[in-house]
C-alpha cells in the first residue's frame, strides 16, 4: 500500500474559543478551515495546520461540548507528536511553561528529545526534536512563533493496546507498515515502532505509529474531550485510494467504503486494537473553495451542504476567539 505518513489527526474539544487560542497563539498554527462535522452538522470541525493546510500538518477538532472527558487506556490514541527543529527544545520548553502548560523533556525515539505536555483540555501532545526537519511545511505568516521554531507537521501517534497481537500483525500484513524497533519503557510496557510503507516525512526513523502495550488493569480507553477521535494516513490520489480499498476488501477488513469529504476523500476502518483509522487523499485541499489568504475566516460548507447553510448556521454557537 502506498501510504505516506500521517494526513491528519482529529480530536475533540468542548471549548472552541480556548481551543483556537491554544493552537493558533500558543502553538502557532493557522486555522485553515472552519467547517462542520459532515456526519453531525451541529458540531464545528476546525482544522489547524501550516499556512497552506498541507497534508501531514493539520490537527483537527470536533466541537462536542456534551461528551465526557477522554479516558486514557487500551483502544485509543494516547498522544500526538509534532516535529520541531532540534535547536528549538529550549524555546518550546520555556514557551509552553509561560503559557501554563506543564512540560517534561525526555529522550525517546532513538535518543531524540521529546517535550511532553497537555493542552488546556488535557489533550496529550508532544514535540519531537530532530535534525534535519522536513522542508515541505509552509511558514505561518502571522504566527506568534518565529519561523525557525514553528511546528513542522506530525511526527507520530502513540497508540495504546491491551495486547500486541493482532495489531502487530495487522499493521505490516494489511497496511504494509514497516516494523522499525521493539523496546520497553521504564514502566515495563512493550513498545513497537512502525512507519508507513512509503516512509515518513523527511525519511526519519521515528515512525508514524508507536504502539504501546498497556500494562494497566483498568478499563479500555474512551474517546471524549481532550482525546483523539481518529488518525488519518495519506495517499497521493484517488487511484491509489481505490487500490487500497480493494485490497482491504479482499482481505476482509470491514470499512466505511469511499466517502467524499470534498476537501479530501476518505475510507474509515478500525485496526484490531479498536483505534479508528482513516485513509485520506492529499487533494483537492482546503483552497478548493477559499482563497489562500482567507482560509479559515468564514464558515465553509461543501456543496452538498450549501443548501442547508441557513439551518446549519442558526444551530451553531457563535465561534468567538480569544
Amino acid at each position: 500500500m502506498n501510504l505516506s505518513g500521517i494526513h491528519h489527526v482529529t480530536a475533540v474539544t468542548a471549548d472552541p474559543a480556548g481551543n483556537h487560542a491554544f493552537y493558533t497563539k500558543t502553538l502557532g498554527l493557522r486555522l485553515v478551515k472552519k467547517t462542520v462535522n459532515q456526519d453531525d452538522v451541529s458540531a464545528y470541525h476546525l482544522f489547524y495546520a501550516d499556512d497552506d493546510g498541507t497534508p501531514g500538518t493539520d490537527m483537527t477538532f470536533f466541537h462536542w461540548p456534551h461528551v465526557n472527558q477522554s479516558r486514557v487506556g487500551p483502544g485509543n490514541i494516547d498522544r500526538t507528536l509534532f516535529l520541531i527543529p532540534k535547536g528549538s527544545v529550549d524555546y518550546w520548553s520555556e514557551r509552553l511553561r509561560d503559557y501554563g502548560a506543564a512540560t517534561a523533556v525526555e529522550d525517546a525515539y532513538d535518543g531524540a528529545p521529546v517535550i511532553r505536555f497537555n493542552d488546556p483540555e488535557g489533550q496529550r501532545l508532544g514535540l519531537l526534536a530532530i535534525e534535519p526537519v522536513p522542508d515541505d511545511v509552509s511558514t505561518v505568516q502571522d504566527s506568534q512563533v518565529p519561523p525557525e521554531h514553528q511546528l513542522r507537521g506530525f511526527a507520530s501517534v502513540e497508540i495504546r493496546v491491551a495486547s500486541n497481537w493482532p495489531t502487530t500483525d495487522f499493521l505490516p500484513v494489511y497496511l504494509d507498515f514497516e516494523r522499525l524497533s521493539d523496546s520497553r519503557t521504564t514502566d515495563g510496557e512493550s513498545v513497537y515502532r512502525y512507519r508507513s510503507g512509503s516512509g515518513v516525512r523527511g525519511g526519519a526513523s521515528y515512525g508514524d505509529i508507536q504502539l504501546i502495550v498497556d500494562n494497566a488493569t483498568g478499563r479500555r480507553g474512551a474517546v471524549g474531550v481532550g482525546g483523539v477521535h481518529h488518525v488519518a494516513f495519506r495517499v497521493p490520489d484517488r487511484d491509489t485510494q481505490d487500490a487500497v480499498l480493494a485490497e482491504l476488501s479482499e482481505r476482509g477488513v470491514p470499512t466505511s467504503g469511499l466517502i467524499d469529504r470534498f476537501y479530501f476523500r476518505s475510507i474509515y476502518f478500525r485496526e484490531p486494537g479498536g483505534v479508528l483509522f482513516e485513509i485520506a487523499t492529499d487533494g483537492p485541499g482546503f483552497a478548493v473553495d477559499e482563497d489562500k489568504k482567507s482560509l479559515g475566516t468564514e464558515l465553509a460548507l461543501p456543496p452538498f451542504l450549501e443548501s442547508r447553510r441557513a439551518e446549519i448556521e442558526s444551530a451553531l454557537i457563535p465561534l468567538t476567539t480569544r
